[in-house]
């Protein structure tokens, strides 16, 4: 027995037994990692499990031990993570097809439930992936494209952010962020055709606009000679014979005013109605 302690490759091979019996038993749990331990496939407790408002120190990270051999872990990120959505055409309602790029972050918020629905994070991912597409297009074709312009495009991307979190939750996740990186019409002959469309549009709109207005302007031309009328007769019908005066005057102004810039010749005979001003009362 003592030879055999004595040859080194014994030694070597008992200290090699024994580092793995001490790698199977013992493990680091860091603090930016969620632990699930599974023995012989079932899920039997989760070390450093995510907590909402915990403090960095101060939680279950550190050394974990567990039965060699039998128990292995399953190692969950506690941070927030990516999932990027694959570049997707998108119909708006002012039939505007756009090119859009989005995201969303997201976190593992239950390690367990995680582990039994998806088994990995990668899981997670490619099922979070195709439905972020669905809920963008299902959003964004019920808006306009200069939705995505206004202060509109918050509660759009709240939207999506709820119908996401619903199947997020599913899998142990909690959705936090979803953005859109950029949202851009089709290069070529669309997106020539969109801007002619705009510019009709805009057209439209404003001869629209002008065609009020003037009808406006008419209205309150209307209404100011209608007032302006109405005060000329209440002043003239309180001297009746001041208001014959004074059409007599506008009369002689615009019969006896040059209009070239030489002198205007008038026969009349004295006795005309036409001169009776200049016979005096």
């Amino acid at each position: 027995m003592n030879n055999n302690l004595r040859n080194p490759v014994t030694l070597v091979l008992i200290l090699l037994g024994l580092l793995i019996i001490v790698g199977s038993t013992v493990a680091i749990v860091p603090e930016t990692r969620q632990a699930v331990i599974v023995r012989f496939g079932e899920p039997v407790r989760i070390i450093n499990r995510y907590k909402p408002d915990e403090s960095f120190g101060k939680t279950g990270a550190g050394l974990a031990l567990r039965i060699p051999f039998a128990e292995q872990i399953v190692w969950i990120d506690k941070r927030i993570q990516s999932v990027e959505m694959e570049r997707q055409q998108v119909l708006s309602t002012d039939q505007l097809r756009l090119q859009v790029d989005a995201f969303a972050r997201y976190r593992i918020t239950n390690p367990l439930r995680m582990y039994i629905s998806a088994g990995s994070e990668e899981r997670v991912s490619d099922a979070l992936r195709p439905i972020l597409g669905s809920a963008l297009r299902n959003e964004l074709g019920k808006r306009p494209f200069a939705a995505l312009l206004s202060p509109e495009r918050g509660q759009v991307m709240s939207n999506i952010e709820a119908g996401l979190n619903r199947v997020a939750r599913q899998y142990g996740a909690e959705v936090i962020d979803v953005r859109i990186k950029r949202a851009d019409l089709p290069d070529g002959t669309p997106l020539q055709s969109a801007f002619q469309r705009m510019r009709t549009a805009r057209q439209q709109e404003a001869l629209t606009i002008r065609a009020q207005g003037e009808k406006q302007a008419q209205i309150i031309r209307a209404e100011a000679d209608a007032a302006a009328a109405k005060v000329y007769a209440a002043s003239f019908g309180k001297d009746a014979r001041f208001y014959d005066f004074y059409r007599a005057m506008q009369a002689y102004r615009r019969t006896f005013n040059s209009q070239n810039g030489g002198d205007t010749s008038i026969i009349l005979s004295p006795d005309n109605d036409f001169l009776r001003e200049f016979r005096g009362r």
